[in-house]
């Protein structure tokens, strides 16, 4: 049995549900309600034009064209990284992309490859969905990880400059900052994987259920891609942060502020 279609009046009628969530704005004074709104219809819109699009990209299963969207994807994730920690592109736009290629792309092709041992390894199905899940998490972690990296070394300057001036070398004075953003980044993965199944059923469990699969092949493809995140998560933050470090120091040592939106 496979998964049940939605038709357009039911989906157009359940926008109703949201208000709720508008009327207690509302009522309450939350002044999100203009974001709120932005945010819905865009999402909507951004929805309709990638399903529209991904048919299309399904129906010709191409791995060049498969392997161009997962770069625009790969793209559009760096430089919301970018604005999200205050960097300005120009200077770490490639640095970012390699990490996110690098923390997307290894854990991708082992789930296709050796775990699922599709004959296309570029096959849409796959690729595109659990490419999406990962980078999806690599992105919220090095948003987490890369400003807590650098918030932490501008909170802590003296002490930063202290160990510099003891004579310790760049990678030897950021090595505490970075074992504390990286801790920071992996957290939430981690608790995750601790409640996993007993607080909620995660979303690749319950797309595989509700596409027809037994609970038990769900269960094996929702322990794969929790792999799959925290390993793809783990080689990005770290890679991000140790990339990005050349162009936000100067010679010296110290942050370079021109590196950084609004500081310069």
């Amino acid at each position: 049995m496979g998964i049940v279609n939605i038709g357009i009046k039911p989906l157009a009628a359940f926008y109703l549900l949201l208000i709720f969530p508008l009327a207690i704005m509302l009522w309450f004074k939350v002044p999100i309600i203009g974001r709120t709104l932005i945010a819905l219809v865009r999402m909507t819109l951004q929805l309709l034009f990638v399903g529209f699009y991904l048919q299309v990209v399904f129906d010709l299963n191409s791995p060049w064209l498969n392997i161009l969207w997962l770069v625009v994807m790969v793209t559009v994730a760096d430089f919301s990284i970018a604005r999200g920690c205050d960097l300005k592109p120009g200077k770490f736009a490639l640095p970012l992309f390699t990490a996110l290629a690098a923390g997307t792309a290894i854990p991708l092709l082992a789930f296709v490859g050796p775990l699922l041992r599709r004959p296309n390894i570029m096959d849409a199905q796959y690729v595109i969905p659990i490419g999406g899940m990962i980078l999806g998490n690599c992105l919220r972690a090095d948003i987490i990880g890369i400003k807590n990296f650098y918030n932490a070394i501008e909170k802590s300057e003296k002490v930063f400059l202290h160990a510099l001036a003891q004579g310790a070398r760049l990678h030897e004075a950021i090595r505490p900052y970075l074992r504390d953003a990286c801790q920071a980044a992996l957290l939430p993965t981690v608790a995750t994987m601790g409640t996993i199944g007993l607080v909620a059923l995660p979303g690749m469990m319950t797309g595989v259920i509700m596409g027809g699969a037994d609970p038990m092949t769900a269960i094996k493809y929702q322990i794969a891609i929790m792999i799959a995140i925290f390993s793809g998560t783990s080689i990005t933050v770290i890679l991000a942060i140790l990339m990005t470090i050349k162009s936000s120091f100067t010679p010296y040592g110290t942050l370079d502020q021109h590196a950084f939106k609004g500081r310069s």
